[in-house]
């Protein structure tokens, strides 16, 4: 019955992977210590408040940028002299993000969502769909070895142990039995 209990687990897994990435997000994929630019075109009314969120960060902000200036409050910190728009002047709708030095730590589903119009508010409320969703991975630059090689060499070596002891136990449990009919 494990055998079947695995691969149903693997399948799911499988299966969860491939719902995750959606045709209507976009992926990107930089080096640990670059500038990377995650792109979101706004209709091309008048822009009030953009708003750069992660969903992992909950009620804190990757950016929020309204009244043509940044307001830190809410920012997440990890996010502070490290982001900035592309163009402030958000011609042609352009409010695209850019994020400098990537770590590890940046890897997650960035959402990009404005308010257009001339209502002005005291308080950002954007909580209607993203216009935009970019899922942004990390890697070291060739050469270099860091925490992902760390935890690949680990997965495979737990794989390995597992294996063994799943092979171990198999011989066990064949053992018992042939010992069982044999009296």
């Amino acid at each position: 019955m494990f055998p079947v209990t695995a691969s149903l687990c693997s399948t799911l897994l499988f299966v969860g992977v491939v719902v995750f990435v959606s045709a209507d997000q976009k992926s990107i994929t930089a080096e640990s210590g670059q500038n990377v630019t995650l792109t979101c075109r706004a209709p091309n009314n008048k822009i009030i408040v953009v708003e750069w969120s992660r969903a992992d960060l909950e009620t804190e902000y990757v950016l929020l940028y309204r009244d043509d200036q940044f307001v830190p409050d809410d920012q997440h910190p990890s996010f502070k002299n490290r982001v900035d728009l592309q163009d402030r002047q958000m011609k042609d709708g352009d409010v695209s993000l850019i994020l400098k030095n990537v770590t590890i730590n940046d890897v997650g589903s960035y959402e990009c969502r404005v308010k257009t119009g001339n209502n002005r508010r005291k308080r950002a409320n954007l909580s209607g769909d993203p216009i935009s969703i970019i899922y942004l991975s990390v890697v070291d630059p060739p050469g270099q070895t860091g925490g992902s090689a760390g935890v690949i060499v680990g997965v495979i070596i737990g794989l390995i142990v597992a294996a063994v002891f799943l092979v171990a136990a198999g011989f066990l449990i064949y053992r018992h039995i042939k010992n069982r009919k044999l009296i």
